[in-house]
């Protein structure tokens, strides 16, 4: 009989790579999903449309000649060459009043939020990682702040102040717009507070203060950002409904303050529809920026909506 042949390695499609192919492969393919927020459609668009705000708002004299609190046109003019969007019935140039009110709406939401962050932010951190007492006092407080109708508060609270102004509004909206996201980062931070990393860091014996900079804020990043987005545009559009009710400071120009005079001068009724389209216009532009920013956070910071979205790809 003929020996034996020697055994024969046949490589077929099956067959694993190298290792070190492998590992480069997965180099190659590794990504960052904040990065790729520079990929996103929806989070360029709204990025671009806040660029385009905060450089209005930023360098209004150099874009609007015109004094926007000037009455010294002719009444009720609709767009032209001479004034872009019209004028109004008190004889003031509406495009001055949308490059210059853009300055105090912005202000509110970016304070307003900002504020109404912080104040979820130190109310659900603080309920999720002490819990027992603590966390049953201020879940109550949310709780409180939750079943209360928040219009029907902040009209109320700003109809009781003895100062008109930016700041008390401001004031206003983050005292009653802080509980929906306090309640989310309480659920994030007893989620996080169990996890092996934040554990191994108490036996270390890190501080407190060390455990909530270090291992919990960095994880809850999205969700922060996520309640700011939400938060200023909750509070671009009180303010907005606060101005149009006359509770706020109607002697500004502001988005809603031009809606105020719009409305008590029967814009409507007479037709002047360059009075209160675009001052509604520039509201829903700014509000759909900040949502569009939203989603996209979601997207790239959701690995199932990353998932379902190769997947869809793939399928095409």
């Amino acid at each position: 009989m003929a020996p034996d042949a020697p055994d024969m390695v046949i490589h077929t499609p099956s067959t694993p790579p190298p290792a070190g192919t492998a590992i480069k492969r997965a180099k190659r393919k590794r990504t960052y999903p904040l990065l790729s927020a520079f990929k996103n459609a929806k989070a360029i668009t709204g990025l671009v449309i806040i660029a385009i705000f905060l450089l209005m708002a930023i360098f209004a004299p150099l874009i609007a000649h015109a004094n926007p609190t000037a009455e010294i046109y002719a009444l009720n003019q609709p767009p032209s060459s001479a004034h872009w969007l019209g004028t109004n019935s008190l004889g003031q140039d509406i495009f001055s009043q949308i490059v210059y009110g853009s300055r105090i709406s912005l202000e509110v939401a970016f304070a307003a939020g900002v504020l109404a962050t912080l104040i979820s932010l130190l109310v659900g951190v603080t309920a999720g990682y002490l819990r027992g007492g603590v966390d049953q006092v201020l879940s109550w407080i949310t709780n409180l702040f939750l079943v209360i109708p928040s219009l029907p508060l902040v009209i109320v609270l700003s109809s009781y102040l003895q100062f008109r102004g930016e700041w008390p509004i401001i004031g206003v909206i983050a005292v009653t717009g802080w509980a929906w996201s306090a309640r989310s980062l309480r659920a994030q931070t007893l989620s996080i507070r169990e996890r092996d990393y934040v554990l191994h860091a108490k036996l270390v014996g890190q501080p407190w203060w060390s455990v909530v900079a270090g291992e919990l804020l960095p994880n809850m990043a999205s969700l922060v950002l996520s309640g700011l987005l939400f938060a200023m545009i909750g509070a671009l559009l009180t303010e907005a409904g606060l101005d149009f009710l006359g509770l706020g400071n109607v002697d500004v120009i502001s988005w809603g303050t031009m809606l105020y005079w719009a409305q008590n001068n029967e814009a409507l009724l007479n037709g002047l529809w360059w009075w209160f389209i675009p001052p509604g216009v520039a509201i829903a532009l700014f509000g759909g920026a900040l949502a569009l920013l939203n989603f996209s956070l979601d997207e790239i910071t959701n690995p199932r909506l990353r998932k379902r979205k190769v997947k869809m790809r793939v399928k095409g």
